[in-house]
């Protein structure tokens, strides 16, 4: 594990500026060889996540869509479609910032049978990252507030 992989993960999260800050980077050999920042509201895809931005821009520089050989860094626990693409690509370990606390997915299905085993670590700069989206949600709430309050007047 490589602290400097998380920090570029953090790097690729604050570029996201409509979207709940998560970024993401894929690392074979000390290299980052894909990257990826949440962009579903940018894009309007449910499917645009950093995990699996990351994937898709590693997998493309590969050549292929097995990733057994990398590590992943990602600024939040993965969600359950990021769970399964990690699998599906074989990601060897993946190390994440935050807790979801809200769904906790890799703590409660990583008992689920598969062909390819992934090691998770967690609260990898976690500080950092909860600060991150708390900071995304706290704008987005005043935000939400300002404009109730303009519908009043």
């Amino acid at each position: 594990m490589d602290i400097q992989f998380m920090k570029k993960a953090l790097q690729y999260a604050k570029k996201c500026k409509v979207d709940v800050p998560v970024g993401a980077v894929i690392v074979k050999n000390g290299k980052v060889v894909g990257y990826g920042y949440n962009q579903k509201e940018v894009k309007q895809d449910a499917t645009c996540h950093a995990e699996i931005l990351a994937i898709q821009k590693a997998s493309k520089k590969l050549k292929n869509f097995i990733l057994e050989d990398c590590e992943m860094y990602v600024t939040l626990e993965p969600c359950m479609m990021c769970y399964g693409a990690i699998s599906g690509a074989r990601i060897a370990k993946v190390y994440f910032g935050a807790y979801n606390h809200k769904y906790p997915i890799v703590a409660t299905v990583d008992h689920v049978a598969s062909n390819h085993h992934t090691h998770y670590e967690g609260g990898i700069l976690e500080e950092e990252s909860t600060k991150l989206i708390q900071e995304f949600f706290k704008k987005l709430r005043e935000k939400h507030d300002c404009d109730k309050n303009k519908d009043k007047t």
